[in-house]
């Protein structure tokens, strides 16, 4: 099954590479290895605000995380004409706005590491490190960046 059944079947629509807010590039890609800055987490387009452990519950927060996910792919997309070349997720990188208290950090970014998981097998395994952070930019709740090896 194509990557692009995958998302059909999970009722995924690809968004369109979202604009820098800084003074950085979405992606950058070198030898067989693409490097995705960081992307926050978005609700009806706005950045999705809130802090773990104060505003927002865990579910909350892997909701958002799995929407970063999207958002993610649609940029690997937009960088590489065609999820199929992609031969393995190899890291991601999570940061949660949380509270000094919270302490499921892991939790939330399984919202990502779950739908890259189911949409794209085996090859969407990944390594991880997932932190709580006092802030992230524009009061976004969750920041993901990835690493992911191309044919």
């Amino acid at each position: 099954m194509s990557i692009y059944d995958k998302l059909k079947e999970l009722g995924v629509t690809l968004p369109p590479v979202a604009t820098p807010a800084a003074a950085y590039v979405p992606f950058v890609q070198t030898g067989n290895l693409i490097f995705l800055s960081g992307h926050i987490a978005r609700k009806d387009g706005k950045p999705w605000v809130g802090q773990l452990g104060k505003t927002m519950s865990t579910d909350e927060g892997q909701a958002a995380a799995r929407a970063v996910a999207i958002e993610l792919m649609g940029t690997l997309h937009a960088a590489l004409g065609d999820l199929n070349r992609i031969r393995r997720v190899v890291k991601l990188m999570s940061l949660v706005n949380s509270t000094s208290e919270f302490t499921e950090q892991h939790l939330v970014t399984n919202g990502a590491s779950e739908l890259l998981g189911q949409v794209f097998g085996p090859v969407g395994a990944h390594a991880r490190s997932a932190f709580g952070v006092a802030q992230i930019p524009l009061g976004a709740c969750v920041e993901i960046e990835l690493i992911a090896e191309v044919a």
